[in-house]
């Protein structure tokens, strides 16, 4: 196992009739601005519970942010926020409201260019507004970490930053916030968690026995949730237990002192820039072909994957983890989530563009090795049409 230090100071506040408890947890002089997203917090009465608790507090709204926030609308939230001098944010929605507050948390008291936060991952961030959360949608587990994903949609990049200084102060769950929920919102939650574990445990082995099992367990409890909450979407203790698995996918845990791979994220982000698909369903194209294609290099969890999460133990080494990689495509697709460029519209066109997009910002050795080139990245691509 790899050296690490871990530290995750976000506080959770999680079931039932919690988004009382903002009362206590913003304080009591802040001038606050809520980010939202579309209108479903207002139709859906959040909005109202989320401003009858913060009571006499000056609060002002600011709707729009996009489902990939682009940072063209957030420096408008910037802007607000620099003109009438608040000094709180609170996020109101899913993984993409949140990752557009921890932008412009970082980016008001920035000096320069804030797009620069972005090319830079998050390195020139030296102070940060403070901000909480009221999660709505169980899928990126931003709202327990300090990451963030903002497109431009000028240059149709997408780029990520992490800094110590946007992690949540607090996250409020209410499993009940969720039970409005599309369809297809809550199948590309599962999705995205899914591939958000797997990034972080199909590498190589370093005998990270926490980990594994961790992640193991995590992939377990998603196969048995997804069809069962697309099945039953009033049934509570299914949204609790998506809500917190979908949050401990991504809070640091399950990656502390293992390799992380991350390829199949950057490589999915091209393609939602460049063609707008929906962040989950660019990791349902992109991971079964990468794992295919990086095999050798995945062999020894490749197999471990195979027969601890889903019980494959017949057959050859190569059989087996044929079988484990069928397997996960075929729970995206259960999830109603299509794995083909195809399905998209797309054909080889795409591969040429998304390679370019990988070669312009820089991602030419990306992978828990460095060893995934643009050239890999074609196959990858190219065993998804």
């Amino acid at each position: 196992m790899f050296n690490f230090e871990f530290h995750n100071p976000t506080k959770i506040v999680f079931g039932t009739d919690t988004i009382a408890k903002l009362d206590q947890l913003v304080p009591a002089n802040a001038r606050v601005l809520i980010l939202l997203g579309g209108e479903s917090a207002r139709k859906n009465g959040t909005l109202a519970e989320v401003r009858a608790a913060l009571g006499a507090r000056e609060v002002l709204e600011f709707n729009g942010i996009e489902p990939n926030p682009s940072y063209e609308t957030l420096m408008q939230a910037v802007e607000l926020i620099r003109r009438e001098k608040l000094d709180y944010l609170l996020a109101v929605g899913g993984g993409s409201v949140i990752d557009g507050t921890k932008f412009v948390a970082a980016a008001v008291p920035f000096e320069g260019e804030p797009w620069d936060i972005l090319t830079t991952h998050g390195q020139v961030v030296q102070a940060a507004m403070p901000f909480g959360t009221v999660l709505t949608l169980p899928a990126t587990g931003s709202e327990m970490n300090n990451g963030s994903v903002i497109t431009r949609k000028a240059t149709q990049s997408k780029l990520a930053f992490m800094s110590a200084h946007v992690f949540p102060q607090f996250s409020i769950l209410d499993p009940t916030k969720t039970l409005t929920l599309p369809t297809r919102q809550i199948a590309n939650g599962v999705v995205d968690a899914y591939v958000h574990i797997v990034e972080q445990y199909l590498t190589y082995p370093v005998n990270g026995m926490v980990q594994d099992r961790f992640a193991e367990g995590l992939l377990q409890s998603l196969i048995e949730i997804g069809p069962k909450v697309l099945a039953a979407p009033n049934d509570y203790d299914l949204r609790a237990n998506l809500m917190w698995v979908a949050t401990q996918a991504l809070n640091g845990l399950i990656g502390a002192g293992v390799p992380q791979d991350w390829s199949t994220h950057l490589i999915g982000h091209e393609l939602t820039a460049l063609y707008d698909i929906d962040h989950a369903r660019t990791l349902a194209i992109v991971l079964p072909g990468n794992l295919h294609v990086r095999r050798a290099s995945k062999h020894a969890k490749l197999l471990q994957y195979a027969e601890r999460v889903w019980g494959i133990r017949d057959g050859s080494d190569e059989q087996r983890i044929d079988a484990a990689i069928a397997k996960t495509a075929e729970f995206f697709e259960a999830m109603g989530i299509k794995t083909k460029l195809a399905d998209y519209g797309l054909g080889k066109e795409a591969i040429d563009a998304v390679v370019a997009q990988l070669e312009k910002h820089g991602m030419t050795a990306i992978g828990e090795k460095g060893d995934l080139t643009p050239e890999i990245a074609r196959q990858i691509l190219t065993a998804a049409l």
